[in-house]
């Protein structure tokens, strides 16, 4: 081996101790515990494990599908029902589930996102990020590269989403049990029926 190949394996070996440093400093200092905020060492190897998750050819993927005013109306409701749990209707990442994922649900519509390519976007909602709440949508059931690429034009549409669209997307959210039993109690109430709460009872002295 010549003199420039043990300078770039000493190096890569100093960049691997200094790594493996940084990261034993934070687990020593902060554990496991996904309740503390990302340190700026965490973040910057978040970002790298995004960027080392990307496929070579990914980049440059152009998205198949046209963006029309029937594709985002699909996207919409596909993001309301599946991404808006941790991602909010608005891309914002301000739920109770993308606030304690680690680390945390990005805001999408900031540059680190939008200025990302849709052949990117396509491949992290297809194959999710290792180590991160993400997860892989490709290949599952009732989600294909369509609804993929559909979900590419919704995210570049986030900084210009309206109040109304974010009234739509409620609609659709999933709801749970307290919210489902609630909407029927008050769905019997406006029809007239018997419902299972108890009316208030008054008393005369």
């Amino acid at each position: 081996m010549n003199r420039l190949g043990w300078f770039l394996l000493g190096a890569i070996s100093l960049f691997a101790l200094a790594f493996a440093a940084g990261a034993a400093f934070v687990l020593r200092a902060h554990g496991f515990s996904a309740s503390e905020q990302p340190s700026n060492v965490e973040r910057w190897i978040a970002r790298k494990a995004r960027s080392a998750a990307l496929s070579s050819d990914a980049q440059a993927r152009a998205n198949p599908v046209r963006n029309t005013p029937e594709v985002l109306t699909e996207a919409r409701a596909h993001w309301a029902d599946h991404c808006a749990v941790c991602h909010a209707n608005d891309g914002s990442g301000d739920t109770q589930m993308g606030k304690r994922t680690y680390p945390p649900a990005p805001d999408m519509r900031l540059p680190a996102t939008q200025q990302m390519t849709d052949g990117e976007l396509f491949y992290i909602i297809q194959n999710g990020i290792r180590l991160s709440g993400m997860p892989a949508w490709g290949g599952g059931s009732g989600h294909d590269e369509q609804d993929s690429w559909k979900l590419v034009h919704f995210i570049r549409h986030l900084p210009e989403m309206t109040v109304e669209e974010k009234k739509q997307m409620e609609k659709l959210n999933p709801k749970s049990p307290d919210e489902l039993k609630e909407e029927e109690e008050e769905e019997k109430f406006l029809k007239g029926e018997e419902t299972n709460e108890h009316p208030i009872e008054h008393h005369h002295h």
